[in-house]
C-alpha cells in the first residue's frame, strides 16, 4: 500500500513539474509579449522611400536588459501593408542564450541588438502604407503572437514621377553634300545647292593668242549653253563668271608673269563678247597666276610618270618655283615625260560659271507630297514631312516615302519617330527594326530602338542601346538621364541633363537634393497644360517648407488634371499638411 502511493504521489509530481514549466514558459513568452514596447526600432530612411523600382528597408532593433527570455526563441517578420494587401518581407530569427539553434543570441543581463536589411518591389497601391513588425515568440512547444508593431509610414514614389517619354532622333538630315556638284538623291535638303560647271582653253606654249579650235571645244561650248541656261531658267541663278589664265611653270617666272596676263586678256575679250551676244548680263571677274603649282601637283598626282614621287618630294621640300624647276629639270628623262604629257595642261585660262539651282518651294513640296510623292526625290519627300505639325500627316508621308524609297532607311526611322510621338510604340518598334536592317551601324536607329527598351521597362537593354547611339545627337545623353533617375543615379542624371530644363531634369535635380535647381528649370520649362511641372514645383514646396510656393503650384496642379487630387491626399512628400485646411481644401 505504501508502494502504490509514493507510485502515485510520485506520478502527481512529475505532472505537476510539467504543469509549472509550461506555466511558466507561457508567463515567459507573456511577459516579453507585454513588454514589447520596450523594444527599439529604428527604421532608414524614416518614411520609406523607392529608388529604382525598390523599395530598401533597414531596420535597426535594440532590446533592453533582462527583456529576452534565455530559452526563447522570436521571429520578426516585417510586412508592409497597404489598402487591399500586403507584403511580406524575409523574417528575422533571435534566440536566447539557451536555445541550440543558429540565429543571432540576445543576452538576458545585456541585452543586445540587430540590423536587418532587405527590399521590395515598388507597386503603385504602396504610396500609402505602413511598416509593421509581426512578431512571434516560441518557447518549447508554446507560441505567442505579440500585436503588430507599426515601425515606419511609406512610401515617398517621387522617383517614379519621371516623364518616361525618351527622345526620338529623326533621320531626315544625316549627311552634307561636298562633292561640289548638284545631286538630286542627296541627304540633305537643300533649298538652294550652289553648282558650278569649268572649261579650259589651252595655249601653245609661249603664246596668248586664242586658237580657233579652242574656243569650239566640247568644254567651251558646254560651258556657253549652261550660262545661256541658268539665265533663262526661273529655277536658276547665274552667279557670275571668274576666269583665271597660267603659265606653265618652266621658264622664266618674269616672262610667265607677261604671258599669264596676255592669256587672261585674250579669254577675257572672248567670254566678254560671247555673254554680251547671248544677252546675258553677269558679273564677268578675271586674274592670272604666272606659274601653276598646284595644277601641276595635281596632275603629277594623277600620272604615272616614272620617278612621279621624287618629284612630288621635290615640290614638298622647296617653295622657291627656280629652285623647283632647277631640280625637276635635273631628272632628265622624267621632265621628257612632264613637259610633253604635264606641261601642255597647264597652259591655260580656266573659265568657271557658278549657279545657284533653287528648289520647289515649300507650298509646292507639300502639295507634291501628297499628290505625287514619286516625283520628290528622297530628300525633297522627306523634308515634306517637316512642314506640318499634324503627326498623322507627318506619318503619311513618311508612309508614302517607305513605299516610294523603300530601301531608305530614313523612311522608316521616320515613320516610327512620329508612331513613337503617338504613344505607339510596339508599332513603332517594327518600323525601327526595319530601318535596322537596312543599315544596321545607323547610331540614330540605336536610339530609337532605346526608346522602344525603355518603354517595355528594359532598363538595362534602353541603357546599351542609348550608349550605341554616341554620336547621335544631345537627344542621346537626355535618354541615358532617364535612364539614370530609373537606375537611382541622380547625379549622373543631372550631368546628362544639363542642356536641358524641363519635368524630368528638375526631378533629377530634386532627388539628388537640389531643390533650388529643380524650381529653375520648372521656371523655365514652358509647355502649356503641364500639370508635371506644378506637381513637382509643389514638392520643391514642400520639401523647402515654402507653403505658398506648395499651396499655389499643388492648386494649379490638380485644376490641370484633377485626377491629382487622389494622388496628393496619399502623397508622403505632403505628409506635415495633410491636416491644414488649405491642403484639405485643394485635394477633396
Amino acid at each position: 500500500m505504501l508502494s502504490i502511493m509514493k507510485k502515485i504521489n510520485f506520478k502527481t509530481f512529475a505532472i505537476f513539474i510539467v504543469a509549472a514549466t509550461v506555466l511558466t514558459g507561457c508567463a515567459g513568452l507573456q511577459k516579453m509579449k507585454k513588454n514589447a514596447g520596450q523594444i527599439q526600432f529604428n527604421v532608414t530612411p524614416e518614411v520609406l522611400e523607392t529608388h529604382a523600382g525598390e523599395i530598401d528597408i533597414a531596420i535597426d532593433g535594440r532590446f533592453p536588459p533582462k527583456y529576452f527570455n534565455k530559452k526563447a526563441t522570436f521571429v520578426a517578420t516585417p510586412v508592409l501593408q497597404y489598402d487591399g494587401g500586403e507584403t511580406a518581407l524575409d523574417p528575422v530569427a533571435l534566440q536566447g542564450e539557451k536555445v541550440e539553434a543558429n540565429n543571432k543570441v540576445i543576452t538576458i543581463t545585456r541585452g543586445g541588438n540587430f540590423n536587418y536589411k532587405d527590399a521590395t518591389a515598388y507597386k503603385d497601391i504602396m504610396a500609402s502604407s505602413d511598416l509593421v513588425l509581426k512578431i512571434s515568440a516560441k518557447m518549447g512547444s508554446k507560441s505567442v503572437d505579440f500585436d503588430p508593431i507599426k515601425i515606419a509610414d511609406g512610401v515617398i514614389a517621387t522617383s517614379e514621377l519621371l516623364v518616361n517619354f525618351p527622345k526620338p532622333i529623326s533621320g531626315v538630315v544625316k549627311e552634307n553634300n561636298t562633292s561640289g556638284k548638284y545631286d538630286p538623291n542627296v541627304d540633305e535638303f537643300q533649298r538652294i545647292v550652289p553648282d558650278e560647271l569649268m572649261a579650259d582653253i589651252h595655249y601653245l606654249i609661249n603664246r596668248s593668242n586664242l586658237q580657233r579650235g579652242e574656243t569650239s571645244a566640247d568644254d567651251v561650248v558646254k560651258l556657253q549653253e549652261y550660262t545661256k541656261a541658268a539665265a533663262a531658267d526661273e529655277r536658276k541663278e547665274l552667279k557670275g563668271v571668274e576666269i583665271t589664265a597660267y603659265a606653265s611653270p618652266d621658264g622664266e617666272i618674269d616672262l610667265n608673269a607677261d604671258l599669264a596676263s596676255d592669256r587672261e586678256k585674250s579669254s577675257t575679250g572672248y567670254f566678254s563678247e560671247a555673254l554680251e551676244k547671248a544677252g546675258i548680263e553677269t558679273g564677268l571677274k578675271s586674274k592670272y597666276t604666272p606659274e601653276d603649282w598646284e595644277g601641276f601637283k595635281e596632275l603629277m598626282e594623277k600620272s604615272n610618270i616614272q620617278d612621279k614621287e621624287l618629284i612630288l618630294r621635290v615640290l614638298s621640300m622647296y617653295n622657291d618655283p627656280e629652285v623647283r624647276e632647277r631640280e625637276i629639270k635635273n631628272l632628265s628623262m622624267a621632265f621628257t615625260s612632264v613637259a610633253e604629257d604635264i606641261l601642255p595642261q597647264l597652259r591655260r585660262a580656266k573659265i568657271t560659271a557658278s549657279v545657284d539651282l533653287i528648289g520647289k518651294p515649300d507650298e509646292e513640296i507639300i502639295s507634291i507630297s501628297a499628290s505625287d510623292p514619286a516625283s520628290l526625290n528622297p530628300a525633297e519627300l522627306l523634308y515634306a514631312a517637316t512642314l506640318t505639325d499634324d503627326l498623322d500627316k507627318k506619318l503619311a508621308i513618311y508612309n508614302s516615302a517607305i513605299k516610294v524609297y523603300p530601301n531608305d532607311w530614313r523612311s522608316h526611322n521616320n515613320a516610327g519617330m512620329v508612331l513613337a510621338q503617338q504613344f505607339k510604340i510596339e508599332e513603332a518598334g517594327l518600323l525601327f527594326e526595319k530601318a535596322e536592317q537596312l543599315n544596321n551601324n545607323e547610331p540614330i536607329i540605336k536610339n530609337n530602338l532605346g526608346i522602344v527598351a525603355l518603354a517595355a521597362g528594359d532598363v538595362q537593354k534602353a541603357e546599351e542601346l542609348f550608349g550605341a547611339a554616341a554620336g547621335a545627337g544631345d537627344a542621346v545623353n537626355y535618354n541615358l538621364g532617364m535612364v539614370s533617375i530609373k537606375n537611382a543615379q541622380y547625379d549622373r542624371a543631372v550631368r546628362y541633363f544639363q542642356k536641358e530644363a524641363d519635368v524630368n531634369t528638375a526631378l533629377a535635380k530634386i532627388l539628388s537634393g537640389d531643390n533650388n535647381g529643380a524650381l529653375k528649370d520648372l521656371e523655365n520649362f514652358n509647355l502649356p497644360g503641364c500639370y508635371m511641372k506644378e506637381y513637382l514645383k509643389a514638392v520643391v514646396g514642400a520639401r523647402t517648407a515654402k507653403t505658398e510656393l506648395l499651396f499655389d503650384s499643388l492648386k494649379k496642379a490638380v485644376e490641370i488634371n484633377a485626377d491629382l487630387k487622389a494622388k496628393a491626399k496619399v502623397d508622403q512628400e505632403f505628409a506635415r499638411y495633410f491636416d491644414d485646411p488649405k491642403f484639405k481644401a485643394i485635394v477633396d
